[in-house]
């Protein structure tokens, strides 16, 4: 059953960090190709000491990547790839449900539509459209941007539960423009906002001559999972204009959450 892809190892190498992650992956993949296995036969495929390979499994089997069978000693994949799969498939149907709506959006507005996500201390702009009047030397994709400075920031701030946004408000804010807002008491505000109305802006607090406006997409349970948003050179996207803006990545923000099996609730 082993199809070992490695030469085996000798005790007086140690093992780097990098290697304890490339093996633990080939154990994935080996399971992958195989119903379950024992350490025997992972460690026989690895090229590697039972010692190691049990090891390694362990570790797996804690995050559960991997999960122990009735047979005892055997491994087969576990729920938690299941989880990570599902996370990235989300994220893969976020895209192909949003293309459209971007594309009309930015007909629409002519301006650079980006949709964005919450990764870890920043918002990452997963897609992006440009209309017909954007200066196509802003490109925004795969850009990691600071949550505080940026509309789809402060959208994806807006929304998070009240003990993650006060532990993300607890440090300094960066300041990037003099429009910057830094006081965690008037970003608060500005959020309670962005939660009454729909909608966030940042007006010139990333980059000078830069203005956005973004709108919260929905999963099907109500979550907020990403943040659409318009941006446009401050002498084009005015302060006078961003709230006819606003209206329009609003409904296309809810255009998307519909297609992603979120429905608005009717006021009664």
């Amino acid at each position: 059953m082993a199809d070992a892809v490695h030469q085996p190892e000798h005790s007086h190498q140690p093992e780097s960090p990098v290697q304890s992650v490339d093996r633990a992956v080939s154990i994935l993949e080996f399971l992958g190709r195989h119903e379950e296995a024992g350490v025997t036969d992972m460690a026989a495929a690895l090229g590697v000491h039972k010692s190691t390979a049990s090891r390694l499994a362990t570790a797996l089997e804690v995050r559960g990547l991997i999960e122990q069978t009735g047979d005892w000693g055997k491994y087969r994949l576990g729920l938690g790839l299941i989880r990570l799969a599902g996370a990235a498939t989300v994220r893969l149907d976020l895209s192909q449900q949003s293309r459209q709506v971007c594309e009309q959006l930015a007909d629409q507005v002519a301006e650079t539509i980006n949709l964005a996500v919450l990764d870890r201390n920043a918002a990452i702009n997963i897609d992006q459209v440009l209309g017909p009047s954007a200066i196509t030397t802003h490109n925004w994709l795969g850009r990691r941007t600071p949550l505080h400075a940026t509309s789809s920031g402060k959208i994806l701030l807006a929304h998070l539960p009240e003990p993650e946004l006060a532990s993300r408000l607890a440090g300094p804010l960066e300041s990037y423009t003099p429009h910057t807002v830094t006081d965690p008491g008037t970003l608060r505000a500005q959020l309670k906002r962005a939660r009454a109305d729909g909608c966030a802006y940042s007006v010139e607090e990333l980059e000078k001559g830069l203005n956005a406006v973004a709108a919260p997409v929905f999963t099907f349970n109500g979550e907020v999972m990403a943040a659409l948003s318009a941006s446009g050179p401050s002498f084009r996207l005015t302060e006078q204009r961003l709230p006819e803006v606003s209206a329009a990545v609003r409904a296309a923000a809810e255009k998307i959450s519909e297609r992603l099996g979120h429905f608005r609730r009717a006021t009664p």
